[in-house]
């Protein structure tokens, strides 16, 4: 492969530089011990162990983990058995199916939210954290499911058949061999699902009811009323624990195709 000519790298960096600055901005003010991001006072921890001192926040962080490890764990289990019906059997409107598991991964934050609230309106549910869990399921579900879907593709099905030869049955072939050899896919989609739902706002927006705040409800409101030291560092928590899940089940990934 050639070089590419030196004015590609130089726009390059410009434009990831002009991408990152307000996030890097955001992490060097959540370390200032001035209350004001405009001028630098010295290095300081303070506005982190604040955070331990405000029970709302503690209060909206048990929120956030409590619907994410519940709706990752909800999505996961189904996005799998659906990645696995769609890779391994044939059926008809099959790929209709496949055509609308994709629905929710392009279709507007706003409109889902919008859709979902009409939906628990109609049906009479009561608006909370279980409204807040049953969403995150329902848009988390595609993103587990495509991930799988692209691991089974990429997998022969040998190593099954080879199984059932030898007398294994349906569930102990999938728990031996098609488990171990999806599973990096399967703990990617759940690292993808969990980040999708601990930082989403603009659905649970719209499904949340009164006391189920989760942390980006919160930190909403509290930019509402001024932008306060603590939330930007709440906000470079928040970066710091999706990046690292984004990067882990990128990694991930990409060990299942190698």
């Amino acid at each position: 492969m050639r070089r590419p000519p030196w004015w590609v790298g130089g726009i390059t960096a410009v434009a990831l530089g002009l991408l990152h600055l307000p996030i890097a901005v955001l992490i060097a003010s959540s370390f200032n011990r001035s209350r004001f991001a405009m001028r630098w006072d010295g290095f300081t921890l303070d506005w982190y162990f604040r955070l331990l001192e405000r029970g709302d926040i503690l209060d909206a962080l048990r929120a956030s983990l409590v619907v994410a490890l519940v709706s990752t764990a909800l999505a996961t289990v189904f996005g799998t058995l659906i990645a696995l019906a769609l890779a391994r059997h044939a059926f008809s409107g099959r790929r209709v199916y496949q055509g609308l598991l994709y629905l929710p991964i392009v279709t507007p934050e706003i409109v889902m939210g919008i859709s979902l609230l009409v939906l628990f309106a109609t049906a009479g549910v009561t608006l909370g954290l279980g409204t807040i869990t049953i969403a995150h399921v329902a848009f988390n579900i595609s993103f587990v499911a495509v991930v799988v879907l692209a691991r089974l593709h990429g997998m022969g099905r040998d190593l099954e058949e080879a199984a059932m030869d030898l007398g294994a049955g349906p569930l102990t072939t999938f728990f031996r061999v098609t488990l171990p050899q999806i599973l990096p896919g399967v703990v990617a989609g759940a690292l993808l699902a969990f980040t999708m739902s601990f930082d989403d706002f603009v659905i649970t927006f719209f499904v949340a009811g009164v006391g189920s705040t989760t942390l980006p409800l919160l930190v909403y409101s509290m930019v509402r009323r001024g932008v306060e030291p603590t939330i930007n560092a709440i906000s470079t928590i928040i970066l710091v624990v999706t990046t690292i899940a984004i990067l882990v089940a990128y990694r991930l990934r990409e060990e299942g195709f190698e």
